[in-house]
């Protein structure tokens, strides 16, 4: 790649965790306003509908371990409202996987499936019963793994079992008062992982602090990236997310200027 807007990725997709509202920003459009070719596509089911609708963009990675929409009542029985609920049981990502697999062969741009919290298949009986490696079966070669990983977590023994079948570390730090000790975190993530790819995942909001994120240490992330970038330890990043444009606008624009630079 021959630049570092080249090697980026935007999450694109209707979140519906707490406390982010609802975006004017649609499936399709994050990738476009941030200037990057791909797509990270998020919280909707993988279907037809869905990648006609990014059939524009040079390269997408699904997600294969959904969020789906759980709905609460009021007191007459009606719908007033949803939140995004994970389903990690490998059973789910499995079957996701062999679906994204059936769908790339009608659409081309799609490069792999990700898994989203993947710590949390790890209490699923299924998870050390082979469902690891059922997952990659279902994906097939043509499509690679990603995985999100936190750098908290890098060191958890669960990660054997799915580490031979992994393709991309998409690796997160949850707290944005670690962006100072990013370049340990990769060295760390690239000694735990040896064979993957890594992808640095970046937040325009910081959730534990429920704030937009400060733009000093934004900056300091992406001056990081692009040092580790250039030097090779790291493949590219991506954005969290289209969904934050109109949410974290100065965020979003300092982001979209950078890259417009670089």
């Amino acid at each position: 790649m021959s630049s570092f807007r080249e090697a980026g990725w935007v999450w694109e997709g209707f979140a519906t965790h707490a406390g982010v509202k609802p975006t004017l920003y649609g499936v399709g459009e994050g990738w476009r306003w941030f200037g990057v070719p791909g797509v990270n596509f998020m919280f909707h089911p993988n279907n037809e509908i869905a990648f006609r609708k990014l059939q524009d963009a040079p390269r997408v990675v699904a997600d294969i371990s959904k969020w789906d929409f759980q709905y609460a009542r009021n007191e007459g029985g009606y719908e007033i409202g949803f939140v995004g609920v994970h389903d990690p049981r490998p059973e789910r990502i499995r079957d996701e996987a062999a679906n994204l697999r059936r769908l790339a062969a009608q659409f081309p741009n799609l490069a792999g499936g990700i898994i989203d919290d993947a710590s949390n298949m790890f209490a699923h009986d299924a998870y050390g019963a082979g469902g690891a490696a059922a997952v990659r079966e279902a994906l097939g070669t043509d499509l690679a793994l990603w995985v999100v990983v936190y750098a908290n977590q890098l060191d958890q023994p669960e990660w054997a079992l799915l580490k031979p079948h992994m393709d991309v570390v998409n690796l997160w730090l949850w707290n944005c008062q670690e962006i100072p000790h990013l370049a340990d975190h990769v060295a760390h993530c690239r000694a735990q992982f040896p064979r993957q790819r890594v992808i640095v995942g970046s937040y325009l909001h910081d959730f534990p602090s429920r704030t937009n994120m400060p733009l000093d240490l934004l900056a300091q992330q992406y001056e990081t990236m692009l040092r580790l970038w250039e030097q090779g330890a790291i493949e590219g990043f991506n954005i969290l997310g289209a969904f934050y444009i109109d949410q974290a606008p100065e965020q979003a624009e300092w982001v979209r200027g950078f890259l417009a630079k670089h």
